[in-house]
């Protein structure tokens, strides 16, 4: 007898639905083998159907020795993971009348078992529910761990079960299911912009503030240069408290991505804060922008909507650093393999930082730099110039006194109050790039938009021609100057960029003077 059953195979942050078709019938040569599974199955597939006849058998079942031909349609997909148990396994038993197949075309099915017939977590539970949505199925049945998360789907009911028997039970008419229910909204409202650190608690730094102020509120990239204990981590970590709050569209997007990779907290439906990443300088390109034989997220991706902070850049390898310059561009990620390609989304802000040397004290105000001679520079070359082009703020971090530590002062600015800055510039620059593609906020300007948006009054033209002379800043510099001015100009709620927002966005281009590392 002939049953089919229904799952999903997800590649890149996409799912694609699959045909589980089992059939039964004929007896079995001796010595033969009794089940075939065919449809371009990887190992974690095939292994399945030991997995899948204990639990069978250990639940109150029986796997006749029938020839078994299961068959993963369409047959050009690969099948990868041990998710396809509960499908299979489901089929197997309507194919041989243990289960009645009346209302298995009504459901999508995934879930991966254990040989008491218990079923375990899964990858990727969001984007099979907006498949199965999507294909008009009347529910989806995973595991319990996986229900919340797919039930912020709206549209579709979701079936949470914990063992292979609820689910025969359920189709043979013995008992009815739990259907999860998530209110998406009101989870997303309620626990939006929760995070554990705040710019309150920073004492100081009031310059490096207003700089990460001006990075969040125009999108700019931006390195922190300063000596070991200067606060650079500290302050990075709270760049994404002052990012304006994820939209719906961009919570479910970045929950998708980090779904696909397995990383979604327990019991999480939704992602709701902006991510924060910070991988070891020892990373790999692969798992920077992700890859393998399956395409998986990278570091790049799993940041997307949020921050990727890269600590210690210089220590990272040259040819991960190189990697990031093309989606950094394109804000998108594209993993080519002999048979898919797949693209994941990488729409992230780079927040880096760096000792000035390897000792750690160049242009300290009290400490001696120990390096010698030209190892300054050598040290900096390693990161490379179209790297450093894409980065709008380079920012000097100095020590803060102990006077000002032990200070009781009353606590910094808090978060929010600096958000709602943000907000405001971010609101300006929407009206502004409205009916532009793929653009929105100032620093995703193309040059040839720069020389409209950030037109210069003649004193502001003389002042940047005195700095770049000055100061020696190479010509890559200019367009940088010109939209981190126009940033501080949408903070203020300035038509026209003045000439202390010019000041203010010529300071953060150290790096781009000739002889800062002399």
């Amino acid at each position: 007898m002939l049953a089919k059953t229904y799952a999903s195979a997800v590649q890149g942050v996409d799912a694609q639905t699959i045909i589980v078709e089992v059939n039964a019938g004929g007896f079995v040569k001796p010595g033969g083998k009794f089940y075939h599974l065919v449809g371009l199955p990887d190992n974690a597939v095939r292994e399945g159907f030991e997995r899948i006849s204990a639990a069978i058998k250990n639940i109150g079942y029986k796997v006749p020795g029938l020839k078994l031909v299961i068959n993963l349609a369409p047959a050009d997909i690969r099948k990868e993971g041990s998710s396809y148990d509960l499908p299979i396994a489901l089929g197997i038993m309507a194919s041989t009348q243990q289960l009645s197949p009346d209302k298995l075309s009504d459901y999508m099915i995934m879930g991966e078992l254990s040989l008491d017939g218990g079923l375990r977590p899964i990858k990727g539970a969001l984007p099979i529910a907006i498949q199965a949505r999507k294909e008009k199925y009347k529910g989806l049945i995973l595991p319990k761990e996986n229900a919340r998360e797919a039930a912020i789907v709206d549209g579709i009911e979701v079936f949470g079960i914990e063992s292979l028997t609820e689910a025969v039970d359920f189709f043979n008419d013995k008992s009815e299911l739990e259907e999860t229910v998530v209110n998406t909204r009101e989870l997303f409202f309620n626990v939006q912009n929760d995070y554990p650190v705040d710019f309150s608690d920073v004492k100081g730094q009031e310059n490096i503030k207003r700089a990460l102020e001006l990075s969040a509120a125009g999108g700019h990239n931006v390195i922190l240069i300063g000596p070991p204990g200067a606060g650079k981590t500290m302050l990075a970590r709270r760049l994404p408290t002052i990012l304006p709050p994820l939209t719906l569209f961009e919570a479910l997007s970045t929950t998708k991505i980090h779904s696909v990779s397995g990383i979604l907290p327990k019991d999480s439906a939704l992602i709701t804060t902006r991510p924060f990443r910070s991988p070891h300088h020892t990373i790999s390109d692969v798992a920077l922008v992700g890859g393998g034989s399956n395409p998986q997220p990278g570091e790049i991706s799993l940041a997307h909507n949020g921050v990727l902070f890269l600590d210690e850049l210089p220590e990272f390898k040259r040819t991960v650093l190189e990697v990031l310059r093309q989606p950094m561009e394109e804000r998108k990620v594209t993993i080519s393999r002999a048979r898919v390609a797949v693209d994941f989304p990488s729409s992230f802000m780079l927040i880096a930082s760096m000792n000035p040397c390897p000792c750690g004290y160049h242009n300290h105000p009290d400490k001696e730099c120990v390096c010698a001679p030209g190892v300054v520079q050598r040290y900096l070359s390693k990161i490379s110039g179209p790297l450093l082009d894409r980065i709008d703020l380079h920012v000097e971090v100095t020590p803060v006194s102990f006077e000002r530590l032990s200070s009781s002062e009353k606590l910094a600015e808090k978060s929010i109050d600096i958000t709602k800055r943000v907000i405001r510039a971010r609101a300006i620059q929407n009206e502004r790039f409205k009916n532009q593609k793929d653009i929105f906020c100032n620093a995703h300007m193309p040059s040839r938009m720069v020389r409209k948006v950030c037109e210069l009054d003649k004193a502001g033209q003389t002042i940047i021609k005195t700095a770049m002379e000055k100061l020696q800043l190479s010509a890559r510099a200019y367009d940088r100057i010109l939209k981190v001015a126009r940033t501080g100009a949408d903070l203020e709620g300035s038509e026209n960029i003045q000439l202390e927002h010019l000041a203010e966005a010529i300071q953060y281009r150290s790096l781009d003077r000739e002889g800062w590392a002399a």
